[in-house]
């Protein structure tokens, strides 16, 4: 293993990267820093979780002249979640040199930024919407940067931002030093490669294992319609002590939250639409135990570190085998064991064995649990609650009543009785969910794809003829 100290950085930067409590280097910071330290172009292909951030952040925290106040750096994440957690990354590595950082993203007061972009930081961590809306204002030029780091730029294609990071990268001088990182490398990331980058030197890292071995995985191919009431008797079986549940949109978790509390959970929902004071006040409550289940998209739940989390319910099956290990990995934490269950539709079932075959994990099929099932996992939940208290409470001042009512009624009726107040019947309060459209695999979306585009081709093909 290769340790810091044998970088060669400067004592300032040492004093942080030992302060953070790095030692070793991981394989993608081992590859990645002496190349950057070169001033070389680099392509790191790398999982997150490998330590990609320290790896770009390192080298370009040592470059920053301290003397020049203009923008010297700029890094573009997909996301305002990933956005604040580069940010925070890069602040402690650059904090014995005094390194001036500023996130700016969507969703913030925009004149808050002009005021703290006045304010001369070094470097800019942004989303590429509001690094160009900044650009074309004025607000933000990037004539003196010397360092360029496009972070998960596969999901910055996904999102559609191709075009928005042309136009950041015409506005950054040619000579310059550019950083990519992917986890994947599709065709347009290669162009962009091609056409951005000076003879880049590729890094690739593979993750040593994508799923943690204590969780167990389970899925249950089910219905779109019928999924909710599964997750609840789920729930009513299971009763978790912290539980997420993963949702694909905005729109799903804030229905996914509101149905929850209308059968009776306590749930809320964080996506990337929250302020991030309301995001950092739902997970303080989540974190205490004032709310048993968090609902999120894995937007929102980039980042997160709570520990306690018994189980993941994957409501809707995740766009890629990277998001499934980033959600599982809530739960299994600090050497305990954690559960995991996907709901799947019949036509996602593809997209499942595409999960199982890159993590080289099979996951065990479960039934749709059914209502008796439900209220037999509350009875058991209502009798530990009842022992609990036999065993942890002091009974005295209650043994008096108890023999009054023991001399009027039969001792199985009362427990009974105690068993059915003590129990949360399963609640079949109607709700509405929107149907979100079914994933599906890569290569059946091109196919579907290129289906509708040779539908619309004859569509056009037929209206001009018919003007003819």
């Amino acid at each position: 293993m290769v340790k810091f100290k044998e970088f060669g950085l400067s004592p300032e930067l040492m004093k942080a990267v030992s302060k953070m409590g790095f030692e070793e280097a991981t394989p993608i910071q081992a590859a990645t820093i002496p190349l950057s330290l070169q001033n070389r172009d680099v392509i790191g292909q790398a999982q997150t979780g490998t330590g990609k951030t320290a790896a770009f952040g390192i080298p370009l925290i040592e470059k920053i002249d301290m003397n020049n106040d203009a923008v010297q750096a700029i890094v573009v994440a997909p996301t305002r979640e990933l956005a604040i957690q580069v940010s925070e990354e890069l602040y402690k590595i650059g904090s014995t040199k005094r390194v001036r950082v500023l996130p700016i993203y969507g969703g913030q007061d925009i004149e808050r930024q002009i005021r703290a972009l006045k304010k001369h930081p070094h470097i800019i961590v942004g989303t590429p919407g509001r690094v160009l809306d900044h650009i074309q204002r004025r607000t933000l030029r990037l004539q003196n940067v010397h360092t360029v780091v496009l972070d998960e730029a596969d999901e910055m294609l996904n999102m559609g931002f191709v075009e928005d990071i042309e136009a950041i990268l015409s506005h950054v001088p040619t000579e310059r030093q550019t950083l990519l990182f992917s986890a994947t490398m599709p065709e347009p990331i290669r162009r962009i490669a091609e056409r951005f980058m000076n003879n880049p030197e590729l890094v690739r890292v593979k993750a040593k294992e994508m799923t943690v071995p204590n969780i167990e995985q389970y899925y249950i191919e089910i219905q779109e319609k019928k999924k909710f009431d599964t997750l609840t008797r789920l729930l009513d079986i299971q009763s978790p002590e912290l539980a997420i549940v993963f949702g694909r949109t905005k729109r799903r978790v804030d229905e996914l939250a509101e149905a929850l509390n209308l059968r009776g959970y306590t749930a809320e929902g964080i996506h990337g639409d929250l302020s991030q004071a309301k995001r950092l006040s739902v997970l303080r409550k989540f974190k205490e135990g004032s709310i048993d289940i968090l609902v999120a998209t894995d937007v929102a739940a980039r980042g997160l570190d709570i520990s306690g989390v018994t189980h993941v319910y994957n409501f809707d099956i995740p766009q890629d085998p990277e998001s499934y290990v980033h959600r599982i990995g809530r739960t299994g934490r600090a050497g305990k064991t954690g559960m995991a269950i996907t709901l799947v539709t019949p036509r996602e079932i593809g997209q499942l064995h595409h999960i199982e075959k890159t993590t080289k994990r099979k996951m065990e099929r479960m039934k749709p649990p059914t209502l008796d099932e439900a209220l037999e996992g509350q009875q058991r939940a209502a009798i530990e609650k009842l022992l609990e208290t036999i065993q942890n409470n002091n009974l005295s001042f209650y043994k008096r009543a108890a023999e009054e009512l023991l001399e009027e009624h039969d001792s199985v009726s009362l427990v009974a009785a105690c068993i059915k107040m003590l129990t949360k019947e399963p609640d079949m309060t109607p709700v509405q969910l929107t149907e979100e459209p079914p994933i599906m695999k890569k290569e059946k979306k091109r196919q579907v794809q290129t289906r509708q585009r040779r539908n619309e081709t004859r569509g056009r093909g037929s209206k001009t003829r018919t003007k003819r």
